[in-house]
């Protein structure tokens, strides 16, 4: 049995795509950032849910998937912040 890979958290866990994470480039660089993207984004609870279990509390959904998402979900759905 194979060890599943590593989660990296500058990756979107959805598509693979950058995430463009302020926190994680933060703790990587020690360099204050501006605030992430995400904490104004939208995250449906079935993109959430989505995201494969290593990777939830981990790896950041990224702005495309998160927009997507949106686009294709209903109004009561959603939930603002951090994925």
């Amino acid at each position: 049995m194979t060890a599943p890979a590593p989660v990296d958290p500058s990756r979107c866990p959805l598509c693979g795509a950058s995430n463009a994470c302020a926190m994680e480039v933060a703790r990587e660089t020690g360099v204050a950032q501006p605030p992430c993207w995400c904490m104004s984004a939208t995250f449906t609870a079935t993109l959430i849910q989505s995201v494969p279990p290593p990777a939830r509390g981990t790896a950041c959904i990224c702005a495309s998937c998160a927009a997507k998402a949106a686009a294709a979900s209903s109004p009561t759905e959603t939930t603002t912040g951090t994925p």
